[in-house]
């Protein structure tokens, strides 16, 4: 289930970007929300072919939601990967917007952003990235920067949005499937997990291993958000028949926070742009 880990801006900046940095609602405010009780999106099971594919596999699902059949094949062809295989949510967000879908983000990388930075304008924000770069100690860090450029370049939205249940409600009650990197150590309370150099297979180790981050599509949320349903690509998801989870919220955000241990605690949003090849669900 593993996934691990972008030069200078050039013209044109996109002009949009969701810089909105508190969405909590005060508590009279939520008492007196009114709205769905639950909502599902229809997405059947999904498997990735390997341990280092959920990212794609994830990404494939959601074109098939909206009308795009593709090969898993293809589209981990168009994807930027990292040595191990593996890749990022920045880097799944490029090919969309280069397939014509709309992409936003909602990122909680502290290596990259600071939180000043949050009500940046677009060009501000690009150029704050552009002059981190340097100071970047990884490879990592440098590729993922110069990926979120790309992302910007390409018209992508960054969102600095607290994340909460009603954050993750609000996108799907856009119909809008979510793209999440998160740890899948924490989510499902599983040991961590070594590379073992004779089988080349993952293993776990609760002492010599290391926390694994895994990519999921959250479909639905019911009880109002107190809860989220998770499709996971993994053919070894615990408890499961049909790779569906119910998550408590809060155990769902912390997973997804906690991926920061394996650089990527995001959100992504995909959904068809004027480009994009087929329309669905908006």
């Amino acid at each position: 289930m593993r996934w691990f880990r972008g030069e200078a801006p050039s013209d044109p900046i996109p002009r949009t970007c969701c810089t909105v940095v508190d969405t909590s609602a005060s508590l009279e405010d939520r008492t007196q929300q009114r709205g769905r009780a639950a909502h599902e999106l229809d997405l059947p099971r999904f498997l990735q072919p390997d341990d280092v594919t959920c990212g794609p596999t994830c990404l494939k699902k959601v074109y098939n939601f909206y009308g795009l059949t593709l090969e898993v094949e293809q589209v981990v062809g168009e994807i930027d990967r990292n040595e191990d295989g593996g890749t990022l949510a920045v880097f799944l967000g490029v090919s969309a917007l280069q397939r014509g879908f709309g992409a936003r983000i909602f990122s909680y990388d502290l290596r990259i952003f600071d939180p000043s930075w949050a009500a940046l304008p677009m060009r501000e924000l690009a150029e704050k990235v552009h002059r981190r770069i340097p100071h970047l100690r990884t490879a990592t860090g440098i590729r993922t920067a110069t990926a979120y450029l790309r992302f910007l370049e390409l018209g992508g939205e960054l969102c600095f949005k607290e994340l909460t249940a009603q954050l993750l409600r609000e996108i799907l009650d856009r119909d809008h499937p979510v793209l999440a990197g998160l740890s899948a150590t924490h989510l499902y309370r599983m040991p961590r997990e070594r590379h073992d150099a004779g089988t080349h297979e993952l293993v776990d180790d609760d002492v010599a291993g290391d926390p694994v981050g895994h990519f999921v599509v959250i479909v639905g949320y019911e009880q109002w958000g107190r809860r989220f349903s998770v499709r996971d690509p993994s053919a070894h998801v615990p408890l499961s028949e049909d790779g569906r989870q119910v998550v408590d919220a809060q155990r769902l955000i912390n997973s997804i926070l906690l991926g920061d241990l394996t650089y990527d605690a995001v959100l992504l949003e995909v959904w068809p742009g004027v480009g994009a090849e087929e329309e669905g669900p908006s």
